[in-house]
């Protein structure tokens, strides 16, 4: 249940009134009082300060923030003043925003200055741009001016083409939404207006089926009670209808005929789509405003003709667009590690620099003195006429000058192109993971989302996994079981249940309705439920019925069928639990038929009855309950209490009727112990006085200028208290299909599933056992604390017990790994008030870290975000959290990986997300297949990075050994800058996209495979400094080889140049087809097709006479020297890497490797049934 309450209508046909009991009830008002703030405010940023995880402290700065909150909104310093129907005085202090919106980021004069400047936030290009105008310094000139500056140019403009075209359909989008029209009331008549126009105070009109074009205070609609139902999935995505109410003062009101004059002070812009607080003053008498008062843009007015209201909002300030951020923005471990690298990889830059700069200088000072005489070093230019010096500043600056030209020679050592390609990657990795139809559900017709597409690879290192239950690991589809009815329990086991479906209908206006959604009854049940309030029973029947299809804020919309004279009546809430205790009223002969802010009307058993609402106080966290209070037809007013059975225990009345509430707490024991969600009803009969109290007291509680929403709380915990207990109701909340066996793969994959849930420890338990998270052979560890002593003794108690029961195992298994997996923790939320937060965390996490579960019970949303909390600054262990709901957010942000369900509480833990999907099954495909590979594919693609920019520095700095370190490049510019842009960047990405080292039926079949990302085997320090070792040596081959076999031959360095050029672009090739697994056209093309396109690159620029080594090429091809040295540079530098794999694939393979091999003989393998071995899991 949320603060946005669904209230019901019909579809198809007008409502019908029921006859008015008002003569029955002369003493009590028949009025519809509703509070409209019991929840505090969500999203609100609370400023630096820090909230504890532990429930209670959090509860308490929550009030403390509601109250000075709605302090500040009475005062005209700190409110919004809206003049009703007066634009001009309401703008006329301060200019509020209009309702033009604009979510493009740039302008046609801004686009350029700003995309650059935010691409150049990335120190690379900082780096790459110093590089470039270096080039451009006469003393520096390394490369043509203009070639130096390409590789930075084209990867600026590939982005800046793909900003500018995002950015274009953002105008266009911009430009469609601010030219729609809208009715405002101008010179006391509706008159049609653009979006944009619409300034605050105006008051406008919409129809059915409208989007509502900004935030507005309800004033009238077409219903006589002021309701008006709305559908907001635009804003949050839940599709649900929410009844949003005007003031009773303001439906009489004609907008045309009367002025319409007053003043709303409201909280200032923010963005809590689920709060809104505030008064409005008409005639002289001030009203409360709260959420239900309140329109917000971009919903879509349902079920009501029309409705008016005053704009209170609008453009950029209102809610919609305030919550209009993107996805979260997140680092991969991989990039940070990698970022380190790039460090080390700096520091070698400089090392060659230094190390080029500090021979340079003595070689200079050695021919000091032949300087002006040396054939390839002057200091004098002799070619003029005029005798003229060249730049030559002394050994001290040359030095410093040959430093600078080494880093713009040397500069691809650091990667640009890696940045764009893992974006590439990332992007054609995402593609993949969208289309991949084991992760598609067809139920709710939902693909997998990728909400942050930079930390893909994430998903292949995560040894925590943080679950929420309902929703998650459920369905969150509800249905009602059993019942336990003043102490009798109908629970099958000994009545006549036989599964009957009850397909109960009425008749009304000569058609049938029927309920959507049939129930399971039980047959003496529901015979007893005929009966009515002829004998005891009956009459405990008929209430426990009465309140369950009463105290709810469901909305029924009667639907049509393919039988014109047969009707459905849906009833749609936000709570799926509210949805089944309907539905089983209804089934039992208790309909609930119509329901608007005054009055409810129920067919009970074939009589329709209407029962005044005269009050209603909602679900909200701190309760845990809801309660309404009903006026009868026989002029009774009685209170009706819903909620957890921890929360309403304490409020029932235990002098009488003792035996009925042990009773009653037996039964619930047992429903909770085979899985199923408990609620407890329970009712008292209100007298006048303390019903004229009630309302007193409500009445100043709504209205309050401060305080409200704790006195709204305290006024609803006055009322509930005293109560007799009704009955209990038990639903069942089945596993979503495939859990068992996606909790199993995933723990064999070596991850820990933790569950956190707000449901009752045995519930959590059972649902533990029948998930296969927790297992007979399991040790339970239970704490449930009540202070921060007994946490601190259980918790040293549990580790105790623990740490000896692993030593025993240990000693019987022979100190075989695994044995965690005996030990399960279970704790729940109030313990962990007194342990999160303190110096309880550190024990709490040493008992943690021994059990292979952990299972949290009746845990608050904070306490969620604070476990995972718990883990990540203890460990460098990648955790993720995965949920469905509101409560869920905080969790999934805190957690390095967030995924979101798309299930029945709407889109909120969606929007928090970094991925979203719509079964908890879809994790095994998403981390074992998906994210495996992504972690292996990026991981082989930044090291393979590294090499091939590093091989051909390399080659140029062996080079400059043998040029008196003048740092001229046999190789030409071009061929420079076009060796990572074009040369070797396509094959990088292809493979980095396409390539599976294991098939997805080998991950899915051995889950320890995954154990690969956790250990971090593609990526980690050995793996670098091995790859910089095998660069050093590839690139001596690929330099000397031809040195020494054109020694003494009168070969030029242009020839040498090109020879050089085509074997490193050879030799990354080949290195790198050697790795590819899985080949494909595609894989081929990119790999040899990249060798063509660099063989003809090669050749036009040697027929373009104006550039060095004109037709060296084609001199040079012609001599058979130049075929052997290509083959045996490729031979002789490719040699020793192959044979070291080799020999460890033999000797030692790995378990990648292991299954790779069963791969390609995967067939034979089945046929002959036999299995494979894989290595013990290194911890």
């Amino acid at each position: 249940m949320s603060l946005d309450d669904a209230q019901i209508v019909n579809v198809n046909i007008p409502q019908q009134q029921s006859p008015n009991n008002s003569s029955s009830q002369e003493q009590i008002q028949s009025k519809s009082w509703r509070t409209n703030s019991l929840q505090e405010p969500g999203f609100v940023d609370l400023g630096s300060k820090r909230v504890p995880h532990g429930s209670r402290q959090g509860d308490v700065d929550s009030e403390r923030f509601s109250i000075s909150m709605s302090h500040r909104e009475i005062n005209d310093e700190d409110a919004r003043l809206v003049y009703v129907n007066d634009p001009l005085k309401t703008n006329e202090r301060f200019e509020f925003a209009g309702n033009s919106i604009r979510t493009a980021k740039y302008s046609v004069f801004s686009f350029l200055p700003r995309n650059l400047f935010e691409q150049f936030h990335r120190v690379a290009y900082i780096y790459f741009l110093i590089i470039a105008i270096l080039n451009q310094l006469p003393q520096l000139a390394v490369f043509g001016r203009g070639a130096s500056i390409l590789p930075l140019s084209f990867v600026l403009l590939v982005t800046a083409v793909k900003d500018a075209y995002e950015d274009w359909r953002r105008h266009r989008s911009d430009r469609i939404e601010n030219n729609r029209m809208c009715s405002v009331l101008v010179n006391e008549k509706f008159q049609e207006k653009k979006w944009k126009d619409i300034q605050v105070g105006e008051i406008i009109k919409f129809s059915v089926d409208d989007t509502i074009p900004c935030d507005a205070v309800l004033l009238s609609t077409s219903d006589p009670t002021g309701v008006a139902y709305i559908q907001t999935i635009n804003l949050d995505g839940e599709s649900n209808l929410k009844t949003r109410y005007a003031k009773q003062e303001t439906l009489s009101k004609i907008p045309e005929k009367d002025m319409i004059n007053g003043l709303i002070r409201c909280e200032k812009p923010n963005r809590n789509i689920y709060g809104f607080t505030g008064t409005m003053e008409i005639d002289g008498k001030p009203l409360s405003l709260g959420p239900s008062n309140i329109v917000l843009r971009g919903c879509v007015l349902k079920n009501t003709n029309w409705a008016v209201g005053v704009v209170v909002y609008c453009g950029r300030e209102t809610k919609a667009m305030l919550n209009s951020s993107g996805a979260p923005s997140k680092r991969s471990r991989l990039e940070t590690r990698m970022n380190r690298e790039i460090i080390l990889l700096s520091v070698f830059l400089v090392a060659l620099c230094m190390a080029v700069s500090v021979c340079a200088g003595v070689w200079l000072k050695r021919h000091e003195s032949e300087l002006e005489i040396l054939q390839f070093y002057r200091k004098r230019d002799y070619s003029e006429p005029e005798v003229e010096n060249y730049n030559y500043s002394g050994v001290g600056m040359e030095i410093f000058f040959t430093f600078l030209m080494s880093v713009i020679v040397f500069q691809i050592m650091i990667p640009i192109s890696l940045y764009i390609s893992m974006e590439l990657v990332r992007v054609g990795q995402a593609y993949f993971m969208i289309r991949d139809d084991k992760m598609y559900d067809e139920t709710s017709n939902s693909r997998f989302q990728c909400r942050a597409l930079n930390i893909n690879e994430d998903l292949g290192q995560i040894k925590y996994v943080f679950s929420d239950k309902t929703g998650t690991l459920t369905e969150n589809k509800m249905e009602f079981k059993y019942a336990s009815i003043f102490g009798v329990d109908y629970s099958g086991e000994r009545t006549n249940f036989e599964g009957e479906q009850r397909g109960y209908c009425i008749e009304v206006d000569g058609q049938v309705w029927r309920p959507k959604m049939k129930v399971e009854v039980d047959k003496e049940l529901l015979e007893l439920s005929k009966t009515g309030n002829s004998t005891k029973a009956g009459k405990h029947i008929f209430d426990f019925f009465l309140a369950l299809a009463a105290c709810n804020t469901i909305v029924p919309i009667v639907v049509d069928t393919s039988d014109p004279a047969e009707k459905l009546v849906d009833y749609q809430g936000e709570s799926p639990d509210e949805q089944a205790l309907v539905y089983a009223a209804a089934a039992y002969g208790f309909m609930l038929m119509e329901r608007t802010s005054g009055h409810i009307v129920i067919n009970i058993q074939g009589e329709r009855q209407r029962f005044n609402v005269l009050g209603m106080h909602e679900f909200d966290s701190d309760r845990k309950r809801m309660s309404v209070i009903l006026g009868f037809p026989d002029g009774s007013v009685k209170v009706i209490v819903k909620g957890a059975d921890n929360s309403m225990f304490g409020i029932i009345d235990n002098s009488i009727n003792l035996d009925i509430i042990k009773a009653t707490e037996g039964h619930l024991h047992s429903y909770s112990s085979i899985g199923l969600r408990t609620l407890v009803v329970g009712m008292r009969e209100l007298g006048v006085p303390e019903f004229e109290q009630w309302q007193s007291s409500y009445e100043t509680a709504s209205t309050a200028v401060m305080g409200r929403v704790a006195l709204l709380r305290k006024v609803a915990i006055n009322l509930e208290n005293n109560l007799e207990i009704v009955g209990a109701s038990a639903i069942e909340d089945r596993l979503q299909k495939g859990v068992p066996e996606a909790i199993e793969s995933l723990r064999k994959a070596d991850i820990k599933v933790w569950v956190l849930t707000g449901d009752k420890q045995e519930t959590a338990i059972s649902i533990g056992y029948s998930s296969k998270l927790l297992t007979s052979n399991m040790r339970r560890l239970v704490i449930n604390s009540n202070s921060k002593m007994s946490s601190k003794k259980s918790l040293e108690d549990a580790l105790v017990t623990s740490k000896n029961f692993l030593a025993s195992e240990d000693e019987d298994t022979g100190g075989s790994d695994g044995n965690t997996n005996s030990v399960a923790l279970i704790i729940d939320g109030t313990s962990l008030v007194y342990i999160l937060d303190t110096e309880l965390e550190e024990k709490l996490f040493q008992l943690a870290s021994n059990c292979a579960v952990v299972l949290c019970c009746r845990v608050a949303p904070l306490q969620k975000a604070g476990i995972v909390a718990l883990i990540k600054k203890r460990t460098d262990d990648m955790t993720l959290a995965i949920g469905d709901g509101a409560n869920d957010v905080s969790m999934i942000q805190m957690a390095d990986v967030g995924i979101g369900i798309s299930g029945q509480e709407g889109r909120q833990a969606v929007m928090a997300s970094d991925f979203a999907m719509g079964q908890f099954r879809f994790l095994v495909p998403l981390l074992l297949v998906h994210g495996h590979w992504n972690y292996q594919r990026m991981g082989y693609m930044i090291l393979y990075n590294f090499y091939r920019n590093a091989v051909f520095v390399l080659v140029l700095f062996w080079y400059v050994l043998f040029t008196g370190f003048t740092l001229t490049t046999a190789i030409t510019e071009w061929s420079s800058v076009l060796y990572s842009v074009l040369y070797t960047s396509v094959p990088t990405i292809v493979i980095a996209i396409l390539d599976k080292d294991l098939s997805r039926r080998s991950l899915m079949t051995y889950p320890q495979l995954y154990g690969a990302g956790q250990r971090q085997e593609s990526y980690n320090s050995t793996l670098f400094w091995l790859t910089i070792a095998d660069t050093l040596w590839q690139s001596i081959v690929v330099f000397y080889v031809p040195l020494f076999a054109y020694w003494k031959s009168d070969i030029d360095g242009s020839s040498l140049g090109d020879l050089w050029t085509l074997a490193v672009v050879f030799l990354v090739n080949i290195h790198l087809a050697m790795d590819v697994i899985r080949w494909t056209w595609i894989s081929h093309a990119s790999i040899w097709g990249s060798i063509i396109a660099t063989c003809i690159c090669v050749i036009i620029i040697d027929v373009i006479p104006v550039l060095p080594g004109y037709w060296a090429i084609f001199e040079l091809a012609s001599q058979g020297s130049f075929w052997v040295c290509l083959l045996g540079i490729q031979i002789a530098a490719l040699v020793p890497r192959f044979g070291i794999k080799m020999v460890k694939q033999h000797c030692k393979p790995s378990d990648i490797q292991i299954a790779s091999e069963a791969d390609k003989f995967g067939n034979s393998m089945e046929l002959g049934g036999q299995e494979i071995e894989m290595n013990p899991a290194r911890r």
